[in-house]
């Protein structure tokens, strides 16, 4: 047999593999029939929980009604229900054991046997027994549809008429999450819960609760009140920085606001960038021609010796500064050695504030 013939008896070589066979296709082919697989478990619990097929026990209803169930499937999703179960079996009763569930209605329980047995709810069912099921999974120590629970009622069925009862509700629940959340709703819509049954109810049966809540809306307007004083303030002493900066800016650079000092300025020159120098303008003009501008003159003179004193505490460099007074107001409390405490808080605060937006900031004055 020649090489020819040899070659051609030589069998082909496998196919390489495609993205349409290769692992990951298989890896999603997998995840899609474990997630058919669960879809088809849930479907037989459903069918089990409906046929109740050899079913062992029976829970009762405040109501009369009746739902037949599976002990095993009950036991294993609730550690309550467990200790319940083996205390009733280990009395040796011959009739099926049976289980009372009171307080909450027929339906709500049948949502919440469902719920044991395939972990899954329906929209509307949930939107009607939202609240008994939080009852029940928290009575009954179910942690994940107590969960799911206080997720719908925070985020879907929270409103101004039944705030009140999911806040209470929330306490005894030991939901700390969903009582926040109520309370929020409560101090941000206050006029409209108090005008509800809810609240009149709550009134009555616990006064406590309502005293609570109306001291929870003092405190929070009183640290409105005191956020809005400390925002003021900041931007009080940002003014006032702003004017150092100006008034540094006027005396060195010139401003074409005001006009140059000793400097000729380009004609090409831009407008002043600073915003301060419009509202220091009338101030330094006056100043400059005021005839009792000393410091007991007029009302904008005494401005005008704080913003300067207060300059000269700010300043770092002040044997070359240009700004007038800037050295003599600091040789001055060094020769009475005066250090006014509310100069040097005034001081502090303007730094704090302006540290406070992540800019530089003039070195204190030790003075």
């Amino acid at each position: 047999m020649n090489c020819k013939n040899q070659e051609c008896s030589l069998p082909l070589p496998p196919p390489l593999p495609s993205s349409k066979t290769g692992l990951l296709t298989s890896g999603l082919k997998k995840r899609e029939n474990c997630f058919c697989a669960h879809n088809a478990v849930n479907t037989s619990l459903d069918r089990l929980f409906d046929e109740a097929y050899r079913a062992d026990i029976s829970v009762s209803t405040e109501d009369g009604g009746i739902i037949y169930a599976h002990s095993s499937i009950l036991g294993m999703a609730s550690p309550v229900l467990k200790a319940m179960l083996t205390k009733l079996k280990g009395r040796g009763q011959r009739k099926p054991p049976s289980i009372l569930i009171r307080g909450v209605p027929s339906e709500a329980v049948c949502v919440f046997i469902r719920f044991l047995y395939s972990s899954c709810y329906e929209d509307e069912k949930m939107r009607e027994f939202a609240m008994h099921l939080l009852v029940l999974s928290h009575a009954y120590a179910v942690g994940q549809l107590k969960r799911v629970c206080e997720h719908w009622l925070e985020t879907k069925l929270i409103n101004s008429e039944n705030v009140v009862d999911i806040f209470q509700l929330a306490l005894l629940c030991d939901a700390p999450r969903l009582s926040v959340m109520c309370h929020r709703f409560i101090v941000t819509h206050i006029k409209a819960v108090q005008a509800t049954d809810g609240w009149q109810d709550m009134r009555t049966s616990h006064p406590v609760l309502e005293k609570e809540l109306i001291q929870s809306l003092a405190d929070e307007d009183a640290l409105q009140k005191d956020r809005r004083r400390k925002q003021n303030e900041r931007k009080m002493y940002m003014q006032l920085y702003e004017a150092m900066e100006a008034l540094v800016h006027i005396c060195r650079d010139g401003c074409r606001t005001i006009g140059p000092h000793d400097k000729a300025l380009c004609d090409d020159q831009g407008p002043c960038e600073y915003s301060a120098c419009k509202g220091l303008e009338a101030l330094v003009r006056h100043f400059a021609g005021c005839k009792t501008r000393g410091t007991g003159g007029c009302g904008q003179c005494k401005r005008m010796w704080r913003i300067l004193e207060l300059h000269s505490r700010l300043c770092p460099s002040w044997d070359d500064c240009r700004v007038p007074l800037c050295r003599e107001f600091r040789q001055r409390r060094r020769k009475q050695n005066k250090k006014d405490v509310r100069w040097r808080i005034l001081v502090k605060k303007i730094v704090r504030s302006k540290s406070i937006t992540g800019a530089p900031f003039l070195s204190l004055d030790s003075t």
